[in-house]
């Protein structure tokens, strides 16, 4: 078998309609066009969304909401999460997205006061609330924030 003798299966093919050739082609006339109008001329399309000079719908409907691109946002982390550590390892947001915890599209990890901690950890996050600083400092471990 050689490249050039390569045929695709038979019917795995469909050819092309070729409109315009003729009346006993059966495409001839207006070529499957109907009669008149802006669709059976050529470059004769309607855009998506246009509704016939009526007022379309996405102009109809009011801009709602904001989207900050600015917004800092933090991985919420919780107390359950650190459990994944040894005792006396340290956690920074880099040690998060190594274990699968934070993805790697957060920028910063904000460690959050619900769950409960049973190791003794080093937590150098950029954010920790008041609640999640007693139970680190309370299972023995320590804060360092920023």
């Amino acid at each position: 078998m050689k490249i050039n003798e390569l045929k695709p299966a038979p019917g795995s093919r469909k050819a092309r309609k070729r409109v315009g050739r003729g009346e006993s082609s059966g495409w001839g006339k207006t070529s499957a066009k109907g009669h008149k109008g802006q669709k059976a001329r050529s470059g004769g399309s309607i855009k998506a969304g246009f509704e016939g000079g009526q007022m379309p719908l996405q102009r109809r409907l009011p801009k709602r909401g904001f989207h900050n691109r600015f917004a800092e946002r933090y991985a919420e982390i919780r107390l359950d999460h650190l459990n994944a550590f040894e005792d006396g390892a340290e956690i920074t947001e880099e040690t998060l997205r190594q274990a699968g915890i934070m993805k790697t599209a957060d920028r910063w990890a904000k460690l959050l006061g619900s769950g409960n901690l049973e190791r003794r950890v080093t937590v150098k996050l950029s954010k920790v609330t008041g609640g999640a600083r007693k139970a680190v400092e309370g299972a023995g471990g320590t804060v360092v924030e920023g």
